[in-house]
């Protein structure tokens, strides 16, 4: 019974000694959240922009939260730039509800393409015969007159490269639509969606021998991983300047 109940009072010590903590944390959040209005000092031409409040909130405890910009309507074109209109953006407050909608960023082309193209690239590496072929058509039941075949015609390679294609945006667009990014973000994304279509497809996927649904998930696995850290990673930095 007293180990109860010291252990029920040292959780209420705790939880008092963590409540200003979590009082700071939501003004900060309620001070600095939302999309708001700016004049860009490069152009003098509105702009929106959004500070980082997880940031501020980290870097707050002692009451000087460090402010920066999250994002902008400039950006990633402009994302290196001084940020010299982060006091507008202080003094000016967020939006009102209904004023601006929420903005998508953009898919950029360049990483998808990328990615996609890494991701055929292993596939054609993993089931070649320096690694998985060999199995693959026994799997299958092929011979190697068949498999030859098979290699020199384009609509196997057209369907790998679409279904890559096709992945390698899905993720962009889930980072899009979630404002995320970097390789870890993107990396989350790529695993929910391939978890998604796995799961979509999960019938169709248990009727097939166990050789080939072993050699098929360590592939869908590296791919997986190679397309959501490059689509996350490169999603601000491999695209082109605006004039």
């Amino acid at each position: 019974m007293l180990l109860l109940i010291w252990l029920v009072l040292s959780l209420v010590t705790v939880a008092l000694m963590l409540l200003p903590l979590a009082l700071w944390r939501r003004e900060i959040f309620q001070r600095y959240s939302g999309a708001r209005p700016v004049a860009c000092p490069e152009n003098q031409q509105p702009a929106a922009v959004n500070i980082d409040v997880r940031h501020a909130a980290e870097t707050g405890i002692d009451g000087c939260p460090n402010l920066r910009l999250s994002d902008c309507t400039r950006w990633p074109e402009r994302s290196k730039c001084n940020q010299a209109c982060l006091s507008q953006a202080v003094q000016a407050g967020p939006y009102r509800t209904g004023e601006v909608k929420t903005r998508t960023k953009q898919i950029y082309h360049l990483p998808v393409i990328l990615a996609a193209f890494a991701a055929w690239c292993l596939g054609a590496i993993w089931h070649s015969h320096y690694m998985f072929r060999t199995r693959w058509m026994d799997a299958v039941g092929l011979t190697r007159v068949q498999v030859k075949q098979m290699v020199w015609w384009l609509s196997p390679h057209l369907v790998t490269a679409a279904a890559c294609l096709l992945f390698a945006y899905g993720v962009a667009w889930l980072l899009a639509v979630c404002h995320r990014k970097g390789v870890l973000q993107g990396i989350l994304m790529s695993v929910l969606l391939c978890w998604t279509v796995i799961a979509t497809a999960s019938y169709n996927i248990a009727t097939l021998p166990h050789d080939l649904l072993a050699i098929e998930a360590g592939y869908a696995l590296l791919a997986t991983f190679t397309v959501g850290a490059i689509v996350g990673g490169l999603q601000n930095r491999l695209v082109l300047p605006s004039q």
